[in-house]
């Protein structure tokens, strides 16, 4: 016994030298533990929240927790500064090291979205064959591999000409909406300051993934899996240092999309199409110009009608195939039978593109030809009042995740109507004129665009893809003010021969003008329609609020509107970290979003007004969807319905009715 009690007496005397350090080194031990239960997710893609709690747990419990943690800590370095400080640099160490390896930052969140592009864009051999073999059943001459090749091919020489900051050498194999977006970005990052410095791209892999046939195109989908160094650099910046520059910057892989179209019926032509420098339907050579038309037989390289023409580049993370269905469709087919979607989005796309480069500089030049008087004339109004404020609208890095035709509206009488809903994005807010833009957050949004046509009008099949021409000499359409075309003098804007911009709406204006508008439809006619009208009842598959870009607009939206009176309280911040956190937002991006206030959208919902209702019951729909309502949720939708002035309509909503 005696000899037991002497080690016992040891190990007891050396835990007592240690018993003022153990309280401390439990409070460091706990931090990576906070940490990694404050931060348990990855990127804005993943599925889990990207800084909430883990468990599904709300924002604010560990608050307590982390405070007292911080004020132990404190008070231990006084009482053992000899302890302390050292253990808290090996902290640290740690800290840095679990950041560095462990924890998701953003190059795992951008591994993680190149995870599941892949994923989503993934193919069985057989569905290929499959649709090598529907194109060959039409064109015997069609190969999948020359085509890849044709496709990396224009994907290196789409690259260096962005580079070089000059699209014209790759306008032939572009429809004119994707051409106005590659302008439209050059210029917006002109009167930013920048330009885009890219080296060393090249493709991985090239697949196809899918293919659309319809009566007037096929559309084959084209995955291209490459990498680069890309960054931005001064303006100033020659060729040479904007290449220095970008060589500094670690490479990155991406997967896009690439949708090329051709009229059904087109026959490959080996050794003498566009990528050969000929004309695709005649031969014979073709050196450009600024019609983009053959000068021996006057066809429109781009149109599609002849060979693919690549009509729209998608990131994989979005891509989503499904077949459309369109309210409508059928009906504006019985006068204009050759009405089709392909091209109805082209022309909804350059409009965008078009109404933006008005917008960013301030001139609604751009608009003039292709958008109706009243609507130019309310842009400038509302344009001419941000100059008078010595303010104006900044739109940088904007970019388009789809374009879809939602439905159709047909009057015999008048003018027949498209709603074409666009979601795009982009770093975006209200600055001083005269001062280059400060840091700005990207901001998911989701518009409808109206476009009216006079009814009986045709569609004109013979430009396919290039949508930028006039009607009736097929001149290519400039940017001059007159809403005539400038060759044959041809009124432009009345929508008497093709569709033009009549609104561009955020989606719960849109929604509750439409809603409102089925409301008042008699009973006869509102019966066909009641799909599209009352969207708010009877909600689409793609209007459900679950994917990350209209979880981030809704959320920007809500921090927006608790900005608007100047002040937001701790509650208020509280309330949308919890959305943040089970919504899957990053919260810093939230912050941002905070500090810009109103000045994030161009316009903030009406207290009480249908749009506000509209906005509303998309955020209950989003706290519904696990099928009930939490303390927190509720706290949050009370707040959320007190700001947008409908707290006696929450209960309703929430009761489903």
């Amino acid at each position: 016994m005696g000899d037991m009690a002497t080690p016992l007496r040891s190990i007891s005397h050396r835990l007592s030298r240690w018993a003022p350090w153990l309280p401390a080194i439990a409070y460091v031990a706990l931090l990576l533990p906070l940490e990694a239960l404050g931060r348990g997710g990855g990127g804005e893609h993943y599925s889990r929240p990207s800084s909430g709690n883990g468990g599904g747990r709300g924002g604010g419990d560990g608050d307590g927790v982390a405070l007292w943690v911080v004020y132990q800590l404190f008070s231990l370095v006084f009482r053992y500064p000899k302890v302390m400080l050292p253990l808290l640099c090996i902290g640290g160490i740690v800290y840095w090291l679990y950041r560095r390896n462990l924890h998701p930052d953003a190059t795992t969140r951008k591994a993680l979205e190149q995870r599941e592009a892949y994923q989503r864009t993934q193919v069985s051999q057989r569905d290929v064959q499959g649709w090598v073999n529907a194109l060959k059943l039409k064109d015997p001459a069609f190969e999948l591999e020359p085509m890849l090749d044709k496709t990396k091919w224009l994907f290196m020489e789409l690259q260096q000409a962005w580079f070089l900051r000059d699209m014209t050498p790759v306008r032939p194999f572009l429809s004119d909406a994707t051409f106005q977006r590659f302008g439209v970005q050059l210029e917006l990052m002109r009167a930013q300051g920048v330009r885009d410095a890219i080296t060393d791209f090249e493709v991985l892999d090239l697949q196809l993934i899918g293919l659309d046939q319809s009566q007037w195109f096929d559309s084959i989908h084209v995955r291209v899996h490459a990498r680069m160094r890309d960054t931005d650099v001064p303006v100033s910046f020659s060729d040479a240092q904007a290449t220095e520059a970008a060589r500094k910057v670690p490479s990155e892989a991406f997967t896009e999309v690439w949708t090329f179209v051709r009229k059904p019926g087109a026959q490959t032509r080996i050794g003498a199409d566009l990528f050969q420098g000929k004309c695709p339907n005649c031969g014979a050579p073709f050196n450009g110009g600024a019609a983009n038309s053959c000068e021996f037989c006057g066809a429109v390289v781009n149109s599609g009608n002849y060979d693919w023409t690549l009509s729209e580049i998608t990131q994989g993370i979005e891509h989503a195939p499904y077949h459309k269905t369109v309210d409508g469709l059928m009906q504006a087919r019985e006068s204009d039978p050759a009405l089709n979607l392909e091209m109805l989005e082209d022309r909804a796309s350059l409009l965008f593109w078009k109404w933006i480069d008005a917008q960013s500089r301030g001139d609604t030049k751009p608009l003039a030809k292709v958008a109706r008087t009243d609507t130019v004339q309310r842009l400038e109004t509302e344009l001419e009042g941000l100059r008078r404020q010595g303010v104006r609208r900044v739109f940088l890095e904007c970019a388009v995740g789809s374009a879809d035709v939602r439905a159709f509206q047909v009057d015999p009488q008048g003018q027949d109507v498209a709603h074409v809903e666009i979601r795009w994005s982009a770093r975006m807010g209200v600055g001083p004129a005269s001062e280059r833009p400060r840091s700005l957050p990207t901001v998911p949004q989701r518009y409808i665009f109206t476009l009216t046509r006079k009814h009986g009008a045709q569609t004109n099949t013979a430009n396919g893809m290039s949508t930028n021409r006039c009607p009736q000499c097929n001149a290519p359409l400039t940017n001059s003010a007159a809403t005539d075309c400038d060759y044959c003098g041809t009124p432009l804007a009345t929508g008497e021969r093709d569709w033009v911009l009549a609104a561009a709406r955020t989606f719960e204006a849109w929604n509750a003008d439409e809603d409102a508008r089925f409301r008042a439809l008699p009973p006869r006619r509102a019966a066909p329609q009641q799909r599209m009208g009352d969207q708010g009842h009877t909600p689409r598959p793609e209007d459900a609020v679950m994917d990350v870009q209209e979880r981030q607009r809704l959320l920007y939206m809500m921090a927006a509107i608790a900005a608007a009176d100047g002040e937001v309280t701790s509650a208020e911040r509280k309330l949308l970290k919890l959305c943040s956190e089970r919504w899957g937002v990053v919260w810093d991006n939230v912050e941002l979003a905070l500090s810009m206030g109103p000045q994030l959208f161009d316009r903030l919902v009406e207290k009480g007004s249908p749009e506000a209702e509209v906005f509303l019951r998309n955020i209950v729909e989003m706290a519904l969807v696990d099928g009930r309502i939490d303390r927190k949720e509720r706290r949050m939708l009370v707040s959320a319905a007190a700001h947008l002035g409908l707290q006696d309509r929450l209960e309703s909503m929430l009761d489903g009715r």
